[in-house]
């Protein structure tokens, strides 16, 4: 297993996805969200790659529990962000594009900031790195098997999503 980086999505990528189904993470510039990063690469079954989004935590998060299809990320008690895998959604290396946490000499205090909370989310991600590998294949492995999986209705529909990212490529 390879460490995992986060990415930025391809803007017009995910516009065709959000086309498909709305529950797809936005990361348009109107709505704040061009930033949004995405965990990832992590290869699942039959071996398309898949990224899941990475959200900044709400106060309906803290009394949430880890489930298959959710998890917190906590360091020292502190709630810093959560992964969101019932909406992972297929990507391609074209498709994405790694986001730099490093702190650079040049970097602005509000750049710096959220550069070190990526950096937390990040390690804390690349410490349970077998943890969450195996949340995503479970995840969509159930739900690719199992017509009456529990956390199915709250998932994207990972084939249709798939065939979409594959037209997408296709026109590329």
């Amino acid at each position: 297993m390879k460490e995992l980086k986060l990415y930025q999505i391809d803007m017009k990528y995910i516009r065709n996805l959000h086309r498909i189904d709305d529950r797809v993470l936005s990361v348009s510039p109107q709505t704040g969200k061009d930033e949004r990063p995405f965990l990832g690469v992590i290869v699942i079954c039959n071996n398309q790659k898949y990224c899941v989004p990475l959200s900044k935590p709400k106060n309906k998060h803290k009394k949430m529990r880890n489930k298959i299809d959710f998890k917190k990320i906590e360091k020292d008690g502190q709630l810093l962000g959560v992964l969101n895998f019932n909406l992972m959604i297929p990507v391609e290396d074209k498709q994405i594009k790694e986001i730099d946490v490093k702190i650079r000499t040049h970097d602005d205090s509000r750049t710096r900031k959220k550069k070190e909370l990526l950096f937390k989310e990040l390690s804390w991600c690349n410490e349970h790195l077998v943890e969450l590998c195996n949340t995503a294949n479970v995840l969509y492995s159930n739900y690719v098997s199992e017509k009456y999986f529990s956390a199915r209705s709250q998932c994207l529909d990972f084939v249709r999503m798939e065939n979409e990212c594959k037209k997408y490529n296709e026109k590329k």
